[in-house]
Parts: C-alpha cells; structure tokens; sequence
C-alpha cells in the first residue's frame, strides 16, 4: 500500500511538472505574440508615415514651382511608390466587447463628420479636430479638450484609443500643411497681380 501511496504521489508530481512547462512554453509565446503585434503596429505607422509623405511631396509648393516636363516625371514617381507602398497590407484585429464596439463607431462617426465640415470652414474644422485630440493625450494641452468625445474614447479598446489620437494628429498636420499651401498660392496671386498692375 505504501508503495502504491508513492508512486501515485510521483505519478502527480510529474502531471504538475509537465503542467508547469506547458505553461511557460505558453508563457513565452504569448510574449512572442505580443512582440509580433508590436511590429506590425509599427509597420502600420511606418506605411501611414510612407503615404503621408508621399501626398506632402505631391501636394508641396516645391512641385509648383518646377517645369511641368519635370513635374510630370516626379508625379509618375510618387505615384509609383504610392502604388508599392498601397499594396503593401497588415491587419491587426482587436478583440472587443459590444460597448467597445460601439464607442469606436461613434468616435469614428464624430470624426468623419468634422472631415466633412473641412471643406467648407477649414479653421473651424481644424478647432474642432485638435479639442477631439486634446481628448485622446495624458497632457494637460493648450486647447480646450471635448469631454463627450474624451468619454467615449475612453470606452473604447485601447489599441484603438491609439488609432484614434493618431488619425487625428495625422488629420491636424493635414489640415495645417493646406492651409499654408492656401496662404502660398494667395499670396502669389497678390503678387502676380500687383506685377500685372505695374505692367
């Protein structure tokens, strides 16, 4: 009986043992599967920072300014990159709950209607996109900050949190970088026509 008590303690002993490892090997791919998304999160960055660049060289005051003969060949260059860089696709999935889900369409839906509004008020668009964005930082920032849409963010995932405040800064530049290119071209247009004037 004593050596049926034994063996079956060892018999227990080795279950947790190879419990115990399993775990770790579990334990281990799940930082490994943390640092994957980590990676591909960076490479989404990298290719919205790609795109982003792309569009500010086409868009630039620089590209105006050149021949049209060389504007031509710049232009199928960015677009060419544009089209390598567009077919280069990463997914990241984020699992949420049902008021995750619904926080996410709502601060979505805020933000593609100011997008709208751009148009046709850019600095009023532009308040509105950086108080959404004074929502989203730890920071005590400059601007008044929309507690409605701070509250809904907050209910969403946290790595879309994340997508969200970078949309949005990505969305402030944007509407900073056109109207400088506006106050460019007016300004030129002010010159060329005092030049006319003086002819």
């Amino acid at each position: 009986m004593n050596e049926s008590t034994c063996s079956k303690f060892s018999r227990t002993l080795s279950m947790a043992d190879r419990s115990g490892q399993l775990l770790e090997s579990l334990d281990q791919l799940e930082m490994r599967v943390e640092a994957l998304r980590e990676a591909a999160a960076a490479m989404e960055q990298e290719r919205e920072s790609i795109l982003e660049m792309i569009q500010s060289v086409q868009n630039s005051q620089e590209m105006r300014n050149i021949c049209q003969g060389e504007r031509e060949e710049l232009t199928l260059t960015s677009n060419r990159l544009m089209g390598r860089t567009l077919s280069v696709e990463i997914s990241i999935g984020t699992i949420r709950n049902p008021q995750q889900e619904e926080a996410l369409q709502k601060a979505t839906s805020i933000i593609d209607e100011i997008v709208k509004k751009l148009l046709s008020d850019m600095e009023g668009g532009r308040q509105q996109l950086l108080a959404l964005h004074a929502a989203c930082v730890t920071e005590a920032p400059p601007v008044p900050i929309d507690q409605k849409f701070q509250a809904i963010v907050i209910g969403c995932a946290l790595e879309d949190q994340k997508k969200i405040k970078r949309r949005l800064e990505t969305l402030v530049r944007n509407t900073e970088n056109a109207e400088k290119n506006i106050k460019i071209m007016d300004h030129q247009k002010l010159g060329d026509t005092k030049t006319n004037g003086g002819h």
